[in-house]
């Protein structure tokens, strides 16, 4: 006997049996659920793995603002130990100007001094020392102004051969509390 169905696709075939028929049911629902989107599982980890990324790139560009930060502190602090070596500087030429040894007011200790001290004198430096303060104009000074973050200690110290060693220690804080040092350093010589 010859049969019609043998020459149709599978999809139009009627099934045999109703066992038959509930499992081309079943596998033409899986199908549609498979074809239509994403799973749970699949949602979850594509989540995860955006959640991690932006994770990452919110570390990278705060990482960037606190270098930033300590760049823009450390250059402040190279200028701040620059100006304490030229202020020691400036005391000691003053002194051969106005005719008097060259270190006087050059003791060997620890010392704190502005640029505008007027008197040209060190001011013992007292631990943990003061803040720095900068005023309209854009000038550091123990005076009037915005107390800034930054503290200057001067070293000085007698060397062997009558020179002096100067040591400039820039000393402060960034975000978070943690501390930083600036140190410059340079020698005087009795010599015009």
């Amino acid at each position: 006997m010859f049969q019609i169905s043998s020459f149709l696709p599978a999809s139009l075939r009627q099934p045999a049996s109703l066992r038959e028929a509930l499992l081309a049911g079943k596998a033409l629902q899986a199908g549609k659920f498979q074809n239509k989107g994403f799973t749970l599982l699949e949602v979850v980890i594509a989540v995860f793995f955006v959640t991690v990324s932006m994770g990452g790139v919110f570390t990278v560009i705060q990482k960037s603002f606190d270098i930033i930060s300590i760049s823009g502190s450390r250059l402040v602090a190279a200028n701040l130990a620059q100006e304490g070596i030229e202020v020691v500087r400036n005391i000691r030429d003053t002194n051969w100007l106005e005719g008097e040894n060259w270190d006087t007011g050059l003791s060997a200790g620890e010392w704190e001094v502005q640029y505008d001290d007027g008197d040209g004198d060190l001011t013992l430096w007292s631990d943990p020392g003061m803040y720095l303060n900068i005023d309209a104009n854009g000038f550091y000074s123990y005076g009037a102004g915005d107390q800034t973050r930054f503290k200057r200690k001067i070293i000085i110290s007698d060397e062997l051969d009558g020179s002096k060693k100067i040591i400039v220690d820039i000393m402060w804080k960034e975000r978070g509390g943690k501390e930083y040092t600036y140190t410059a350093q340079g020698m005087l010589y009795d010599w015009k």
